[in-house]
């Protein structure tokens, strides 16, 4: 029978209830002992809800208080002198979050805090927007079994009567992921670095696990030579005395990789065909028959519903050329990149909400997918004929459509990305209008949104602060901001930005073609969540979003002042995107809409724009 398995479910729990955990405990107000409480109830709830959903292979030791990169270095030793540990034993949770986050700093700065202890670096999760912590080696690292801690959740589901299948980053990832005080190549260490491994699987079989889920999502790289032979010489050392490992790619294709992969002694492989599906084909053609496949047919990164005939038909295929008994049906990642339930969103229009699958709806469609494998399509004909009804709603949605923006698209032409004059024409105008030094001061744009900022915020929201004292507010503190950086010198001024709420956030709100969830948080890391935009219809600028504000400040001051916009790039990458029509026309339609704001800006006198777009720093497909 086809299995139905998830590869990670989302930890942040119902309303952020992880979130609330953490803070908690970080502030002093409740104790170790009590977050590790909320934290195992969060654990068995989802197990649960998985179980509940008819999944079978339900993952463990997906969980984590901060960081599952983390939380491996930590059970790996891989732990920088100072910060707490003795070397030998348990680490303390103490050590953990003092590598998350410094000694008493925020998350992920990097920076040394009163104690002299530094957070680890921190950065993103491949192209998701997901960040992790980077484990630091040292020459020589020695790298020791601190405790088990799959066998701790696995027995912990045991208790709950769940036989469930333990989640490791694999040692291959591990290393690339990592970085070397002394800059020599990570993969140096895999010699010293298998042999826990092979501990801590061996530990495994002796439990009677059964399957255990190895994720290496390097895969989805461009390997050299050096790493292809890396995998080749971990998993040979690692075959012996463990459960069945599912090695586990996703994010893109394993293409050229998959050679290497397909020759390991592995009981199973997991394949991300929403973002790779031209691997399937040579993965049915060479796969030794005893392999299990698993597909990824459900997408694990965005929040669409799923085309449930179109995976189907991928799966029937599969199983028309594998014993159906090799195969498993899965989402195409771990869930941890999707909101949890789709239940808690009642304020949407039913026409978007019909559209949209969380973290327990994905299960549900995975459900039925194993389903239909097992009992032939009649038994899921009614979900299959709901899923095409949506599919059919959402692709002819005529409020997705608007036609003055296609016409727009359609009319971009190349001589619009030109300017209208040459640098050489452009400067001494600039230089003359402008009135700068040789080399003027700026800062970057927003100002700390201080406790002050969030509390008015807060109130305007809840209807206690209303909008002329809103206003008043959000004016105040922006002279504040203009009269001192005139008073320490700065050439080109920046309002603040008290008046917005995030820096996607704030433009999707006011554009066209976007929506919010309430509670669609989806996790960033540690306790920090982030509920993305949803962009489910043709993107537009209903009116001007900073201009106003823009010029108030300008008003303020003889210097100039920038005006401040969000890039298209960082916009799209940081939303959920509609799939209907090319990534590429979305990011057009948003970028149209920005030269509109740039056009206002002009037109009102503001001389320098600033466009951001940290989305550039990342992995980015398009």
């Amino acid at each position: 029978m086809t299995i139905a398995a998830n590869l990670g479910f989302p930890r942040i729990g119902h309303r952020r209830a992880l979130k609330a955990a953490l803070e908690a405990f970080w502030a002093g107000r409740t104790s170790e002992a009590a977050l590790e409480e909320t934290a195992a109830r969060l654990r068995a709830t989802h197990w649960a809800a998985q179980r509940g959903a008819g999944i079978s292979h339900i993952p463990s030791h997906d969980f984590s208080l901060y960081d599952h990169v983390l939380d491996m270095a930590v059970m790996l030793g891989a732990i920088p002198r100072g910060y707490g540990w003795s070397g030998e034993g348990p680490v303390p949770l103490a050590t953990c979050f003092a590598l998350a986050r410094g000694a008493g700093g925020e998350a992920g700065c990097g920076h040394a805090h009163h104690g002299g202890l530094p957070a680890l670096e921190m950065t993103k999760w491949f192209d998701t927007n997901y960040h992790y912590l980077v484990p630091r080696l040292a020459p020589g690292q020695r790298f020791v079994l601190t405790g088990n801690r799959p066998l701790t959740a696995w027995r912990e589901a045991e208790a709950l009567g769940l036989r469930t299948r333990p989640v490791l980053l694999g040692p291959v990832s591990f290393l690339m992921l990592s970085k070397t005080d002394d800059g020599a190549d990570p993969l140096d260490h895999l010699p010293a670095l298998v042999p826990v491994y092979a501990a801590l699987l061996r530990e495994l079989a002796e439990a009677g696990v059964a399957w255990v889920q190895m994720d290496e999502p390097v895969l989805a790289l461009d390997l050299p030579p050096r790493a292809r032979d890396a995998f080749t010489l971990a998993y040979a050392a690692l075959a012996g005395d463990s459960p069945d490992i599912l090695l586990a790619s996703y994010f893109a294709s394993i293409g050229d990789n998959l050679p290497t992969v397909l020759a390991l002694p592995v009981a199973g492989l997991h394949l991300d065909l929403c973002r790779g599906a031209e691997d399937l084909a040579p993965a049915l053609e060479q796969a030794r028959p005893g392999l299990t496949l698993s597909l990824g047919l459900i997408d694990g990164r965005n929040i669409w519903r799923a085309d449930l005939r179109a995976a189907f038909a991928t799966l029937r295929k599969a199983a028309q050329a594998r014993d159906p008994r090799r195969l498993m049906v899965s989402p195409s990642c771990s869930l941890l990149h999707v909101p949890l339930d789709l239940a808690q969103e009642t304020g949407l229009p039913e026409a978007l909400r019909g559209n949209l699958a969380f973290a327990v709806q994905k299960l549900a469609e995975v459900a039925v997918l194993a389903k239909g494998a097992a009992e032939g399509e009649g038994a899921i004909a009614a979900a299959l004929a709901e899923s095409d009804t949506a599919i059919a709603a959402r692709r002819g949605h005529q409020a997705a459509h608007d036609p003055a923006v296609e016409a727009r698209i359609a009319s971009v032409a190349p001589e619009m990305a030109r300017r209208g004059s040459p640098f050489a024409v452009r400067h001494p105008i600039q230089e003359a209008a402008l009135g700068l030094p040789r080399f003027p001061t700026t800062t970057i744009g927003s100002f700390p949104q201080t406790e002050a900022v969030r509390h008015a915020r807060a109130a305007h929201a809840r209807g206690e602060l209303d909008d002329a004292g809103y206003e008043a507010a959000l004016r105040g503190w922006t002279s504040e901001a203009i009269s001192w950086q005139e008073e320490i010198g700065l050439d080109v001024l920046v309002h603040g930005e008290f008046e917005r709420n995030d820096m996607v956030r704030y433009f999707g709100e006011q554009l066209a073609g976007i929506a919010f969830t309430r509670h669609g948080w989806v996790q960033s890391y540690g306790s920090r969540c982030v509920a993305p935009p949803i962009i489910w219809g043709d993107v537009s600028r209903p009116a001007p979003m900073t201009v106003a504000w823009t010029e108030y400040a300008q008003s303020l001051t003889a210097r100039p002042v920038k005006g401040m916009l969000t890039g298209p790039v960082t916009i799209l990458q940081w939303s959920f995107v509609r799939e209907d029509i090319p990534r590429e026309t979305v990011c057009r339609q948003i970028a149209l809409a920005l030269r509109d704001e740039v056009a206002d800006l002009e037109a009102a006198g503001i001389r320098v724009i600033q466009i951001d777009e940290p989305a550039l720093r990342e992995g980015l497909p398009l």
